[in-house]
């Protein structure tokens, strides 16, 4: 019964050590996505391809209807979203806010 108990320490040790590590390496991701580095973009998420909370008709991430649907987002570096193209947009470009879509 003694080497069981034994042989179960090691495991034990290499199975923490590796969750461990694994937990460090995803909080800079984490940090990284959530931080100031990116900003909410209207406008420039294609179909099922926008980050959550899209707007009217939308659930989540994924759910856009449309290319360029005006009330989803996608997230963008920072500084970079009213640079992107947009087609709906009325400038052209992707906007900081949900817009109203241009007429055709």
């Amino acid at each position: 019964m003694t080497t069981r108990i034994q042989s179960a320490v090691p495991a034990f040790a290499l199975a923490a050590a590796l969750g461990s590590a694994l937990a460090m390496g995803a909080s800079p991701a984490q940090a990284q996505e959530k931080g100031a580095e990116k900003e909410r973009c209207y406008g420039v998420a294609l179909a099922g391809k926008n980050d959550c909370a899209a707007g009217p008709g939308t659930t989540c991430a994924g759910t856009s209807r449309t290319d360029h649907q005006a009330n989803a987002w996608k997230y963008v570096p920072a500084g970079t979203c009213t640079q992107t193209a947009s087609e709906t947009s009325p400038t052209g470009k992707g906007q900081l806010e949900p817009f109203e879509p241009k007429q055709s």
